[in-house]
């Protein structure tokens, strides 16, 4: 202090004035008031508010959103950032989830939602890095408190082969022998799939309308016909995801008027050269026509002006976040943020929050949203009707029952006799 006062100057009435106005903004009292009453104190012992986001610990008002990124990364996955992932909470107890990329499952999962909540999924476009964890979502829900169908939304494509509804029927497809082996032995209504598949060329159109809540979809510009974005209205806020696209038209018309528009902003170029080691040919061409530039990204939230600009699909590291930011600056001075993993908005008419959330990485499943019913009999599953599973897909053969070692028996034995006790329930040991 002293040596700012003395690089301020002037006269004695002058430095007076100087000092009284610094010491009132700074709330420094002229005299020592050590022992004042009025004296703000901070506890040694007791908790202090911090600005962070813990998962679970917070209410959300029935006219707030909160949206938290799940995934935030670039096509190559990594420990500290996921593909992309965004979900959108409601204070109506509406959730959704916009796209759904390699490694973003396990980020749902640290949330500790109740799966029954995380069954409605928009799909912007069909590249791994956007729905690589739609597997994870389907089986890993459906053990851990799902109980009732996956619901996807998801565009066509130029053909029926390029569309969603072919890209989760062949997901399943692939997940035959795991279904097969799970039949019959858990409650299997979450492991089905309804997909809700629209026209990639619809601008503007409505594919989801319930609850108070609109989502529309309208074409993106990306690698090849059929990408889409969305927006989603509820309760007079506005949220946008543009997912993978090149500067648009329709973006620009349909995005406006936005409280959080998340538009991808992809690593600068230079980076792409030294980082990834493309060729400059393939840096620009990817870098600035299949992706988003930063200074482009700049260029349209100028021209939109949402209440917040969330920048994502970029490593977001020590030697590249300035330069992203950087470039962006160059033609956008709007609020923004560039989106890290675990990030949160919470929104609000009057107030838009951005915070951190903690998480906890060794969770377990989350409290199930409604109860579970026991399995039914293997010989009683209808496959073909759930699954396309053959009906005899879980009966073990005369080879591999022949392998059984019946040394465990008595063990086991043991383990169903306290079972039996501890629930007063009666639990049979299945004879071989």
């Amino acid at each position: 202090m002293r040596k700012m006062l003395m690089s301020i100057g002037g006269s004695g009435v002058a430095m007076g004035a100087v000092i009284g106005l610094y010491l009132a903004v700074a709330e420094v009292p002229l005299v020592s008031t050590a022992h004042a009453e009025e004296t703000p104190k901070v506890s040694p012992v007791l908790a202090r508010p911090r600005d962070t986001y813990y998962p679970n610990t917070e209410d959300l008002a029935k006219d707030e959103m909160r949206v938290i990124a799940c995934g935030t990364g670039m096509p190559t996955t990594r420990a500290a950032q996921a593909a992309a992932c965004f979900l959108v909470e409601l204070g109506n107890g509406d959730k959704f989830i916009f796209d759904i990329g390699s490694g973003s499952a396990e980020r749902l999962s640290s949330l500790q939602i109740p799966y029954d909540y995380l069954d409605k999924i928009f799909i912007g476009h069909l590249h791994g890095d956007h729905f690589g964890s739609l597997g994870e979502l389907f089986i890993g829900g459906g053990l851990m408190g799902r109980h009732k169908p996956l619901q996807i939304w998801g565009p066509t494509g130029p053909t029926p082969e390029l569309g969603t509804a072919y890209a989760v029927d062949k997901m399943v497809e692939m997940y035959t022998w795991d279904l097969a082996g799970r039949a019959g032995l858990v409650d299997f209504r979450g492991f089905k799939v309804d997909v809700h598949e629209f026209d990639y060329k619809a601008e503007n159109a409505v594919i989801y309308e319930e609850n108070g809540v609109t989502i529309r979809s309208f074409p993106a510009i990306h690698s090849i016909d059929g990408p889409v974005s969305f927006t989603l209205e509820w309760n007079g806020l506005k949220f946008v995801f543009g997912s993978d696209t090149y500067p648009n038209t329709w973006f620009l018309e349909y995005a406006k008027d936005a409280d959080l528009v998340i538009h991808e902003c992809f690593v600068a170029v230079p980076d792409i050269v030294s980082k990834l080691g493309f060729t400059p040919e393939s840096a620009l061409l990817v870098g600035t026509q299949i992706h988003t530039a930063p200074e482009a990204f700049g260029k349209v939230m100028s021209a939109i002006k949402p209440r917040m600009a969330i920048a994502y699909h970029f490593f977001k590291d020590w030697d590249t976040t300035a330069q992203v930011h950087d470039r962006i600056r160059k033609t956008y001075d709007g609020p923004l943020s560039l989106a890290d993993d675990f990030m949160v908005w919470n929104v609000t008419k009057d107030d838009i929050r951005v915070r951190m959330a903690v998480v906890e990485e060794e969770t377990w499943s989350p409290p199930a949203a409604s109860p579970a019913e026991p399995p039914k009999d293997a010989d009683k599953v209808q496959f073909s009707k759930d699954t396309g599973v053959p009906s005899d897909a879980m009966v073990y053969s005369d080879f591999i029952k022949g392998g059984s070692w019946d040394g465990v028996d008595e063990v086991l034995r043991g383990v169903y006799k306290e079972a039996s006790e501890a629930l007063g329930k009666e639990f049979k040991y299945p004879e071989k």
